[in-house]
């Protein structure tokens, strides 16, 4: 609609020598979207690392790391066997034993709180349950009231 009222527009106004302009059309309303065509993908380079067996790739690679190891706060640790283990017998000050008994003070904590979440949830639900029965109640009085006042 709008490229037809554009063309009588340029008929009205176009100079009769000007043949070309009466027929002309902007692209905002004649020509449809066509985007250019995305070249094809190349295709992803295989790398040949997976044919070699694993002696190979340590050898040529360096990709044997040992067990990883940090420095935290003077600290030397080593991960081994899914935990993390101080290198030195006495590091920091913080012995073995120190250690065992921070852990099962964590644990009973852990365990302190789960108990009060779960106090707290029922306590919770017990006053849920008390301000629905309360609710009920007091709409029940309010229903008594008002039919008593009707028989008077």
């Amino acid at each position: 609609m709008e490229a037809f009222w554009f063309v009588q527009v340029l008929k009205c106004y176009a100079p009769a020598q000007m043949p070309s302009l009466r027929l002309l059309k902007m692209p905002l309303f004649g020509s449809t979207f066509s985007p250019k065509k995305t070249p094809p993908r190349k295709s992803a380079s295989l790398s040949n690392l997976h044919n070699l067996d694993r002696s190979t790739r340590e050898v040529e690679l360096g990709l044997d790391y040992g067990t990883p190891t940090m420095n935290l706060a003077g600290q030397s640790l080593k991960f081994e066997n899914g935990q993390w283990i101080a290198e030195t017998g006495v590091s920091g000050g913080v012995d073995r034993r120190e250690t065992q008994r921070l852990r099962r003070r964590n644990q009973q904590l852990e365990e302190e709180n789960n108990l009060l979440r779960l106090k707290v949830d029922i306590l919770l639900d017990m006053l849920s349950e008390t301000t629905a029965e309360s609710h009920l109640m007091e709409k029940e009085l309010d229903e008594l009231k008002s039919v008593s006042r009707r028989r008077k």
